[in-house]
């Protein structure tokens, strides 16, 4: 088991590789010359966002504001090489009071033993932190747009529509 600190990281983001509808997404965690990439599913970069963006508006103060963050996007890509250390299982999302920082954890599961695996651990100030929720949400919504009838992302080739009884749209 390998736990990886980053308090604070030089650089954390997450990025995708690859075309709406096959993109990977991976967090990116860079400090002390060190380089962890990991993969994540979609879905939890969405709700890690969303709970970040909770959590700073109901305690982040004026230094974890929209307003605040604007200025402190990171919009490059992901460093290379982007090779995941390992593939996210459970994310917990945390607040020190005492620091005004939030923290972020990510870990494996050791599928074989049923016991925890690889980890990466990383505390952001409440700019930073707001400035990486901008950009999973930013990530999250550059996929394929939704279909406007069933809501499922529609391919560039259109796909088969439960709402047209089957007929492709």
């Amino acid at each position: 088991m390998a736990i990886s600190d980053f308090d604070p990281p030089e650089r954390f983001v997450a990025g995708t590789v690859g075309p709406p509808g096959s993109r990977t997404f991976f967090l990116q965690a860079r400090g002390g010359g060190r380089l962890v990439s990991v993969s994540i599913e979609k879905v939890q970069v969405g709700i890690l966002a969303d709970r970040i963006v909770d959590l700073l508006d109901t305690v982040g103060g004026l230094q974890g504001s929209d307003a605040v963050a604007e200025h402190h996007l990171d919009t490059e890509a992901l460093e290379t090489p982007i090779e995941d250390d390992f593939r996210v299982d459970t994310v917990s999302l945390a607040w020190e009071e005492d620091r005004s920082a939030i923290v972020i954890e990510c870990h494996d599961r050791d599928p074989e033993q049923e016991t925890p695996g690889d980890s990466v651990r990383v505390v952001l100030d409440p700019t930073t932190a707001r400035a990486f929720a901008r950009r999973c949400q930013a990530l999250v919504s550059a996929g394929r747009p939704p279909c406007p009838f069933c809501g499922q992302p529609l391919d560039p080739e259109g796909h088969i529509c439960p709402r047209a009884n089957g007929y492709k749209r």
